[in-house]
C-alpha cells in the first residue's frame, strides 16, 4: 500500500502535472529573484519533457499566462521553491485551473478563477490559462482532473502566508 507521500510524488512527478507545476514555480521564480536562472531551468524542461520547437511553443504560453496572472492576480501569488515536495493553495488552484480548463469542468475552472483573480480581470486570466491548457492537451499532456470539491477543500484549509 502507498503513502499519501508517494501518491503525491507520483502525481507530481507526471509530466502534465510538472509542466505545470514545476513551469509556474520556476516562472514565478524567475520574477521574484530578476534572475533568468530559473527561466533558463523552465525552458530545459521543456524542452526535454516536449522537444525543441513544441517545448518553446508551450512556454511561451507558460509565460504569457504567469505574466498575466501576476499582473491580475487579486493578492501577490505565493509558490514553494521548484521541485519542492508541497504545494500550496496558488499552486493547487493554477492546478486546478489548467486540469478544469482541459476537461471542460467551467464550474472548478470558475471557482479557481474566483479564488486568483479579482472580477475585473478574470477573463484575461481565463484567456491566457486556457491557451496554456489547450497547448498542453494538443501535446499530449492533459493532467489529472480535479474535482471542485478538492479544490473547495484546498480553498477551506489553505491559508494566504507567504511561503517563498
Amino acid at each position: 500500500m502507498s503513502t499519501v507521500t508517494e501518491q503525491q510524488d507520483c502525481y507530481f512527478a507526471r509530466p502534465p502535472e510538472m509542466l505545470v507545476l514545476e513551469g509556474y514555480r520556476r516562472w514565478m521564480a524567475g520574477f521574484d529573484t530578476g534572475s533568468v536562472a530559473p527561466w533558463e531551468l523552465t525552458h530545459s524542461l521543456y524542452a526535454e519533457l516536449l522537444g525543441p520547437e513544441e517545448g518553446r511553443h508551450a512556454l511561451a504560453e507558460l509565460a504569457h499566462f504567469v505574466r498575466t496572472l501576476r499582473r491580475c492576480a487579486a493578492c501577490p501569488l505565493k509558490s514553494y521553491p521548484f521541485n519542492a515536495h508541497h504545494v500550496c493553495r496558488d499552486e493547487c488552484l493554477t492546478l486546478g485551473l489548467i486540469a478544469s480548463l482541459q476537461h471542460g469542468n467551467a464550474e472548478a475552472a470558475q471557482t479557481c478563477l474566483g479564488a486568483m483573480a479579482c472580477p475585473l480581470l478574470a477573463c484575461e486570466i481565463a484567456q491566457a490559462a486556457r491557451s496554456f491548457a489547450e497547448t498542453l492537451a494538443r501535446l499530449d499532456h492533459k493532467l489529472l482532473p480535479i474535482p471542485r470539491d478538492a479544490i473547495d477543500d484546498i480553498l477551506n484549509r489553505a491559508s494566504r502566508k507567504t511561503v517563498h
